[in-house]
């Protein structure tokens, strides 16, 4: 069953502190990162278990320091979230406030203007200067705080307080205080605009003398608790609102703006036609089977070729919706197509390629190849392409298995990109689900998947998601390689293959963050573009992270929820 609310699981997730700098956390806080600066370093953050907590009842509250480029600001952070966490007389807010902290927004220092320029313009997080506030902005939507406070230096202790709801309470409590006019820079732009789509968030500026003591914040958390200022604030309802929902719900949502089409038969149109179909299953709807069949019918009939001229991977791992539609339906001619698109495994006199084609060295095969093989094995009884499903897989860990159990998406480099691991993840679970128990290659198929996700539990942050290069975790919170890993886990432990009691905590925890970044009409928070072979982790660290609606995010967010929904 899946949990309402994954919290102290997170706790062990401290793995994300691998590769971050020398500064010292107060105790009990959790060392994360928010992103990656151009010369690869960090940006740090604090965070607690309630900032884990979407519905916790204290008010979540996040400091920032480094954006007005000066050490005193990034050392003022640092002291007030160990004052608040250590100090005697910070102990009677501790009740009613969390406090999370970005010591230094800008650690290079490379940024000319780090404060202004919001929100930032142009793709995320790989522009060529500053990706430094993108990271930021994107990520203050997601972990949606209760009220940022920007901390600047300066020669005595000042706020600056944009004109919004409910801050003007604060500009007669907070003293001195002054008005802050409408800008580009964070502060400003936070109470008007909603960062990754969740909602606007209230913001302070305050200037704080080098060495100050707390009471300037010691009073701005007094006031708060006199005025009720508790939150949550517009991005944090709306994420609350986002972790009501259940999978089927999630599914129903995902199913308006995706699953609708198929151009021509590509895995992206056709997870998004799959998923529909097992929502129908899962509803009782027979509604979407029918719409799917309308939808391929041109291939089914033969007026379209479902395998283009020059075809690709993508065009072989598309032919899996008619697998599933062989499945309901049991036509012969869905099984024609699925045995046309396994055959490229093998040659003119029928004998097995090395290898299925196009994989282009790629750690994506895994899923382009494998799971067409097992359905076409369960679908015609014939063993050969269960036999062809195992020597695929053979083929493809020599070429992209590391020492370490990840997977480098190609041999050009090293790294672990996101959706490169998610892809053999996937498509091992789904091989596994139409291999037979007694295939003699099976338990070798097992073994391999075992290990696979065995090596990926370290990797999941503390949010629950996993990264766009899984083993840096400063790089971005990706989405499809979240779904991607989580419905293997889901399908594993459903199917028996993987312990529940060693996954179920992860589980948890990751079906918690996609919901939290799914929102209700489609739209979806840090989908990696498509991918090919890159040549340095740098280039993956560049790939561009979409917000917004995404067809191969939504197929998967898709996939994963319809997953969730069987999961038990």
């Amino acid at each position: 069953m899946l949990q309402a609310i994954p919290l102290r699981a997170c706790l062990a997730s401290l793995v994300l502190a691998a590769g971050l700098g020398a500064q010292t956390a107060p105790p009990g806080m959790i060392r994360s990162a928010l992103g990656v600066t151009r010369r690869a370093t960090p940006i740090e953050c604090w965070l607690t278990a309630d900032d884990l907590n979407y519905n916790t009842a204290k008010t979540r509250i996040l400091l920032i320091g480094g954006l007005d480029k000066s050490a005193s600001s990034v050392a003022s952070a640092q002291r007030l979230a160990a004052w608040f966490y250590t100090a005697r007389d910070a102990k009677p807010f501790q009740g009613n406030f969390a406090i999370s902290v970005v010591p230094n927004a800008d650690p290079d220092g490379a940024a000319a203007h780090p404060d202004r320029g919001y929100p930032p313009q142009g793709e995320a997080y790989g522009g060529p200067n500053e990706p430094e506030a993108a990271y930021l902005w994107r990520w203050i939507g997601m972990h949606a705080p209760d009220l940022v406070v920007e901390l600047r230096a300066g020669e005595r202790a000042t706020w600056y307080i944009p004109e919004a709801e409910p801050l003007g309470r604060l500009s007669a409590a907070l003293k001195p205080a002054h008005a802050l006019a409408p800008s580009d820079e964070l502060v400003s732009q936070l109470v008007r605009l909603k960062p990754s789509g969740t909602g606007t968030v209230p913001a302070v500026r305050m200037d704080v003398p080098a060495n100050s003591e707390a009471a300037p914040f010691r009073a701005l958390l007094a006031a708060l608790q006199k005025l009720q200022l508790r939150g949550p604030s517009p991005a944090r309802r709306e994420i609350q609102r986002r972790l009501t929902r259940t999978p089927l719900e999630v599914a129903r949502q995902l199913s308006v703006p995706y699953g609708h089409e198929l151009d021509q038969v590509v895995y992206i149109s056709a997870l998004s036609l799959l998923g529909r179909i097992r929502l129908g299953e899962l509803a009782n709807d027979p509604r979407p089977l029918a719409d799917v069949e309308r939808i391929v019918a041109p291939y089914f009939t033969g007026a379209k070729p479902a395998m283009p001229a020059k075809p690709t991977g993508s065009d072989l791992a598309g032919n899996l919706v008619f697998g599933e539609l062989a499945r309901f339906t049991a036509k012969p001619r869905y099984i024609e197509l699925v045995r046309a698109a396994a055959d490229f495994g093998f040659d003119e006199r029928g004998s097995p390629k090395d290898a299925m084609p196009f994989h282009n060295e790629m750690s994506d095969a895994f899923f382009m190849g494998c799971p067409i093989l097992a359905q076409a094995g369960r679908l015609t009884g014939e063993p050969k392409y269960f036999d062809m499903c195992l020597r695929h897989m053979g083929f493809m860990l020599k070429l992209t298995l590391r020492p370490d159990g990840l997977h480098r998406h190609s041999p050009l480099d090293e790294a672990a990109w996101g959706r490169g691991n998610g892809f053999p993840a996937l498509g091992l679970a789904l091989s596994l689900t139409d291999l037979p128990q007694d295939y003699p290659g099976r338990a070798e198929i097992l073994q391999a998947f075992r290990a696979h996700i065995q090596a990926l539990l370290p990797h999941q942050d503390p949010t629950g998601a996993w990264h766009e290069v899984i083993d840096v975790p400063a790089s971005y919170r990706e989405l499809t390689a979240t779904c991607m890993i989580t419905f293997a886990m889901m399908r594993g432990v459903r199917a028996g293959w993987l312990d529940r009691e060693k996954y179920a905590a992860a589980i948890d925890r990751a079906w918690y963050a996609i919901r939290t970044r799914v929102a209700p009409n489609g739209d979806l928070v840090d989908v990696c573009t498509g991918t090919g072979k890159q040549r340095s982790l740098r280039d993956y660290l560049d790939r561009t992270a979409i917000l917004g609606p995404d067809p191969r995010g939504g197929a998967m967010a898709l996939l994963a929820a319809t997953e969730a929904a069987s999961y038990r």
